[in-house]
């Protein structure tokens, strides 16, 4: 872990923490975790059209209800390779976009970019457009208001491209200084910003429409082909990083004269959202009120370890060349969620929660997380319950239980109990 350095941040300029949104749940659990933005994709022209649930077309009004509620801005990401037969669908969604008011458009293609601009859509450049210098960011501020940089920049090279655009005054369409926007945490992969084609080339499945079946996170094993000779590596999954992780170092992120920290994982559960976007919440407000220290990370840094990772780096932007690799193909999550039922009914007037168990049990002091298109994703410790009506400790298979909560279940919801996951060093 980096050290803390002694920087002052009370007054500084508030940097907006964007979380990912895959579906529903994800979307409310970062409106209710303290996101300032969310990015989604619809239907299947973003870079997780088949990583996650996407939404449709009839849902954007449904976002942009929510999240203008809460005063939240909304990024749809249309930041894939787009052919001919694509443009009509690019037109109908921007069209869209624009009916129901969402705030800006996420793009890497010309055409999508142009077609936005035609449209009076606020534009931010794509990290697949691989911005990297100041020239880059003069050209590309003839069209829009924010810039995602290239992942493989370090925190000084963004600095210096941030005091650039301050000393030369570069300004969007909107006529703002343009906004400078990173990737704060989530998953890396071995291409550069993105661009990737094992997938193309192994599966005719595109990555950068979408469509990457993670060659990269898979075993491999190094042969000679001229003598059959088997290399033996320290680390088999030589093309699989870790996950970015930004928290223990935030300070100098914020120093680095960014706008928008962004958290990946589109792709990843509502509890992952909750988590993450909670833990950035507190370090950024900490940073705000001059108390972030040590001890508070150390403490985000285990939350952070509770959901999906497979371990954590610091990426590039401490001066590192070289990525650091994951040691097992999937997850190094801590805990993990167990389904076991879902809710049956809420009574508003006494805030409890009736549940049906369908799968395993649950036991008073077990942690229970229920997620839910509308409810999001919400965790707590069970201290009370009642089963079949009855005071009892335990809630099995079959049974009806009922629990105080501070939040509103819905038919829809799932019930999952959290416990440890053990997982191979």
């Amino acid at each position: 872990m980096q050290n803390i350095s002694e920087a002052k941040f009370i007054g500084m300029q508030q940097i907006e923490l964007m979380a990912p949104a895959g579906n529903f749940e994800s979307l409310q659990a970062a409106l209710d975790n303290g996101a300032d933005s969310v990015y989604f994709g619809v239907e299947q022209l973003n870079m997780r059209a088949r990583a996650t649930i996407n939404f449709t077309l009839d849902d954007l009004p449904e976002i942009a209800k929510r999240c203008n509620a809460k005063g939240v801005r909304t990024y749809l990401t249309l930041n894939t390779i787009i052919y001919d037969h694509d443009l009509s669908i690019v037109k109908t969604l921007l069209k869209k976009a624009k009916e129901v008011g969402l705030t800006a458009i996420i793009a890497m293609d010309q055409a999508v970019i142009a077609s936005a601009r035609e449209l009076g859509l606020e534009v931010h450049i794509s990290t697949q457009i691989n911005v990297t210098n100041i020239e880059t960011v003069k050209f590309y501020a003839m069209f829009a208001d924010t810039m995602v940089l290239s992942r493989e920049l370090s925190l000084r090279q963004v600095k210096k491209i941030t005091e650039q655009i301050e000393k030369e005054q570069i300004k969007g369409p909107s006529g703002r200084l343009v906004e400078i926007e990173v990737f704060g945490h989530g998953a890396l992969c071995m291409a550069v910003s993105g661009k990737c084609y094992m997938s193309l080339h192994s599966y005719n499945s595109s990555a950068n429409r979408g469509a990457c079946k993670q060659n990269c996170r898979k075993k491999y094993t190094v042969i000679d082909q001229e003598t059959g000779f088997e290399m033996e590596l320290d680390n088999e999954y030589i093309m699989s990083p870790k996950d970015l992780c930004t928290i223990d170092f935030l300070d100098q992120v914020a120093v680095a004269g960014i706008k928008v920290l962004k958290i990946e994982g589109r792709g990843r559960a509502p509890e992952y959202v909750a988590k993450v976007i909670k833990c950035y919440r507190q370090a950024l407000d900490s940073l705000y009120k001059g108390n972030y220290d040590n001890e508070k990370v150390i403490s985000w840094m285990q939350e952070l370890e509770k959901v999906y990772n497979r371990g954590f780096w610091s990426g590039y932007y401490l001066g590192q060349k070289l990525g650091e690799w994951s040691k097992i193909p999937g997850s190094s999550a801590t805990q993990k969620k167990v389904y076991i039922g879902k809710g049956a009914h809420f009574f508003p007037k006494s805030n409890i929660g009736e549940f049906t168990i369908e799968a395993y049990d649950i036991s008073i002091g077990d942690t229970i997380l229920v997620t839910g298109p509308t409810t999001g994703a919400k965790e707590m410790k069970v201290t009370e319950m009642l089963v079949n009506d009855a005071k009892l400790s335990t809630a099995k298979k079959g049974d009806s239980v009922t629990i105080p909560l501070d939040f509103r279940i819905r038919l829809s919801d799932k019930l999952y109990k959290i416990v440890e996951n053990k997982v191979e060093a």
